[in-house]
């Protein structure tokens, strides 16, 4: 264990799984483990293919195999990949429209997705009272993730069908329809609910952070319902008195009043969303913070096993124009920190110091690169420095390396 003195390279005992993705995200995933990774450290990773191509050629099983080798080895880190839609069915010549990845993976490992701003002294929140960052934190299993949805082509009744072991069937209309339409079904599990509030209750215990939780009972009033009552339940049995001593809080509200409060707020709180509402308002809050690639999203399984992840997209944009030759300035940061992340955690576990210590310089130098005025077009825009300098994707890494 530790450093290889032959090489001076941090040498690692276990693999970490890697989930390579698509279009410019890949690329700068090759690049970041190019020029800041494998010069430093003997990578040793279990490699699944997860751009499109791949997935459709093997009918999305590596998508699956990718998971469950996460099960088996504990860490994973994940570059962006691209969910399919209509167009990219056509684009890419796809034999159906496949699910989204990450929905397929957080469905096998369950769990939370943490997810918290990257702050740089350089730029300001465009949200003014925020000076604390926010974490998002994402249930991770269900809901729209798992529905079935279906078009309804003539009138007709949709009901929702539950029948018990023993054959008994129970009944509910969702609609009469008089004319064409769409209909959906979707479910969540106490199991994962349950589970999903001990992560949010220990990680607030574990940064000191207040808790929020935000549904919308009034509407949903059995779907979310069951939410707001297992948090209750958990937290008055198991972390009330812990939350008291911690001088934490934890509270329950609406999404829509939970909007307007973390709107004026200062930050420095963690806020809990169902599976969509994570979704949408972890970017929200990544952008008011300052950019998507700004972001650390971790997924932290009740089993023990975490997947970190870019929690952006693929950069289509950039992606077309590098095919065209044209240079781009991509923020890799997001995807930076997915791998330190992952090293980190692999360097925690292996009880390898070294590796805990080289994440922890990697992000340093990350940040200080970017405080000191060397940074992608995003940022460039938004940072409030003088002497300021905008580069391209790989005189970035290249910034940061020289930092290392």
């Amino acid at each position: 264990m530790g450093q290889d003195k032959t090489n001076g390279k941090i040498r690692m005992t276990t693999p970490l799984v890697e989930m390579d993705g698509d279009e410019m995200t890949r690329i700068i995933w090759a690049k970041i483990k190019e020029i800041l990774i494998e010069p430093f450290v003997e990578l040793k990773t279990e490699y699944y293919d997860l751009g499109l191509k791949r997935r459709d050629e093997t009918d999305d099983q590596i998508t699956i195999d990718s998971a469950e080798a996460t099960k088996k080895y504990g860490v994973a880190v994940k570059c962006a990949t691209i969910t399919p839609n209509a167009q990219r069915v056509e684009e890419y010549k796809l034999k159906k429209m496949w699910r989204s990845p990450n929905g397929t993976i957080r469905a096998i490992l369950d769990g939370t997705v943490f997810r918290a701003p990257i702050l740089v002294d350089c730029v300001k929140p465009m949200v003014r009272s925020w000076n604390k960052p926010i974490t998002i934190a994402r249930h991770a299993y269900g809901d729209v993730y798992k529905a079935t949805e279906f078009e309804v082509g003539k009138p007709g009744k949709v009901e929702l069908v539950y029948t018990t072991a023993d054959g008994n069937e129970a009944r509910e209309l969702v609609q009469e329809f008089k004319a064409p339409g769409v209909a959906m079904g979707m479910h969540n599990t106490d199991a994962s609910i349950s589970s999903f509030a001990r992560s949010c209750f220990n990680y607030a215990l574990s940064t000191k952070q207040s808790l929020w939780f935000s549904t919308k009972d009034t509407i949903l009033k059995k779907y979310d319902g069951r939410f707001k009552e297992i948090f209750q339940g958990i937290f008055e049995k198991e972390y009330k008195e812990k939350f008291d001593k911690a001088g934490i809080e934890y509270f329950y509200t609406l999404i829509d009043d939970a909007v307007a409060r973390v709107v004026r707020s200062e930050g420095g709180f963690i806020w809990a969303c169902k599976n969509y509402d994570g979704d949408v308002m972890s970017d929200m809050v990544a952008t008011a913070f300052g950019s998507l690639a700004m972001m650390t999203s971790v997924l932290v399984s009740p089993d023990g096993y975490f997947e970190y992840e870019a929690a952006h997209g693929t950069v289509t944009r950039h992606y077309y124009k590098h095919l065209e030759g044209e240079e781009t300035s991509t923020n890799a940061m997001a995807t930076i920190f997915a791998w330190t992340g992952a090293l980190r955690k692999r360097g925690e576990l292996d009880g390898i110091p070294e590796l805990i210590a080289f994440a922890d310089k990697l992000e340093k130098a990350s940040i200080d690169t970017i405080e000191s005025g060397v940074m992608t077009k995003d940022l460039f825009a938004i940072a409030d420095m003088p002497g300021k300098k905008a580069v391209n994707t790989v005189e970035f890494l290249n910034a940061i390396a020289e930092k290392l």
